[in-house]
C-alpha cells in the first residue's frame, strides 16, 4: 500500500537540524515485532514512548533500540541461523549481523520482559520474573547479554526470529538509525509488560486497530511503524506472518518541504527521485 505523503507531515516548527552535506551516520539498531494470535486475529505488542525521549518521543513503537558493542560477543551460546545467514539477509558483515540478533533479543527482554532464550535448543524459558535483577542490570549496562545468558545457562534462540525489513532514518535528523526489523511469536508461558522507563503504556492490538487509532489521532506512528503495521495487517495469524517471504532492501525516506511544512517521503512515491 502506498501512503499519502500528506498524512506524514511533521510537527509545526520542525526543521532538519543537520546542514546539507553533513548527514549524521546512522547507528545500527534492532526492533522486534512480537505477535500472537488473538480472538480477532494477529495481534502485535506496542509501547508508547515517554515524551522526554531524545528519539521518537511520544510515539507508539515496537520494542527495540541501538546495538551495544558487547552484543557482538562471540561467546554467546546460539541456536538457529548462523550470523552468515543473517548477514546475507541484512546486507552487512557477519559480525554486525551477530550484534543485531543479540541486540534484538536483549532489547526485547529489557523493554518487554520477553526472553527469546532457553536452557537448550529445543526449549524456552517460562516466567521471566525471576530474571528481574538481571533485566535491570542489562538496562543499566552493568551486565552484557553474553554474561547474562552464560550465568543462567541459557541459549539464545535465533531460530525464533524472522528478518522483516530494514529502515534508515532520513538525512536531516540529528539522530539516525539503520534499524533491522525482526518478527517473533510471543513465547508460550511468558508475559509481555510495560516495565520500562522508556514507555508510559504497553498493550496488544491488531494492526488494523493500531492503524485506526493513528487515523483518529489516538496514537502517533513513525512511517516505518505504520508501514510495518500495514504489512502485518495482511496476515490473518502468526503462522502466515512467520512464513512470509521477505525481500529486504534498505528503505531510506526523504524529508521534503511542502506548503511550509516538512513531510516524510518514501521510496516509490511521486517526487521521491526528485527530492534532494
Amino acid at each position: 500500500m502506498v501512503l499519502d505523503p500528506g498524512d506524514r507531515s511533521l510537527p509545526t516548527g520542525f526543521a532538519p537540524e543537520v546542514p546539507a552535506g553533513r548527514a549524521v551516520a546512522p547507528k545500527d539498531a534492532a526492533t522486534v515485532m512480537l505477535v500472537r494470535d488473538g480472538s480477532a486475529g494477529l495481534e502485535v505488542f506496542l509501547q508508547k514512548r515517554v515524551k522526554g525521549m531524545a528519539f521518537a518521543a511520544g510515539m507508539t513503537v515496537f520494542p527495540g533500540g541501538g546495538v551495544d558493542p558487547r552484543d557482538a560477543d562471540v561467546s554467546v551460546s546460539w541456536h538457529g541461523p548462523e550470523p552468515d545467514w543473517w548477514a546475507q539477509r541484512f546486507g552487512c558483515t557477519p559480525e554486525t549481523a551477530r550484534a543485531l540478533v543479540c541486540a534484538a533479543v536483549r532489547e526485547t527482554f529489557e523493554e518487554s520482559g520477553v526472553l527469546l532464550a532457553g536452557p537448550d535448543a529445543a526449549t524456552l524459558v517460562g516466567d521471566t520474573g525471576h530474571y528481574a535483577a538481571a533485566r535491570a542490570a542489562l538496562v543499566a549496562r552493568d551486565l552484557s547479554l553474553a554474561e547474562f545468558l552464560a550465568g543462567e545457562g541459557l541459549v539464545l534462540r535465533a531460530d525464533l526470529l524472522r528478518p522483516w525489513s530494514n529502515w534508515v532514518t532520513p538525512e536531516g535528523e540529528p539522530r539516525r538509525y539503520d534499524t533491522r526489523f525482526f518478527l517473533a511469536a510471543m513465547p508460550t508461558g511468558q508475559q509481555a509488560d510495560g516495565s520500562t522507563s522508556e514507555a508510559v503504556e504497553a498493550y496488544w492490538a491488531t494492526p488494523r486497530q493500531a492503524l485506526a487509532d493513528f487515523a483518529d489521532g489516538r496514537c502517533h506512528l513513525l512511517p516505518p511503524t505504520r508501514v510495518t503495521l500495514e504489512e502485518l495487517a495482511e496476515h490473518g495469524g502468526t503462522g502466515t506472518a512467520l512464513e512470509a517471504e521477505r525481500t529486504l532492501a534498505k528503505i531510506i525516506p526523504k524529508l521534503v518541504q511542502r506548503d511550509g511544512r516538512w513531510h516524510v517521503l518514501l521510496p516509490g512515491e511521486p517526487g521521491f527521485e526528485e527530492a534532494k
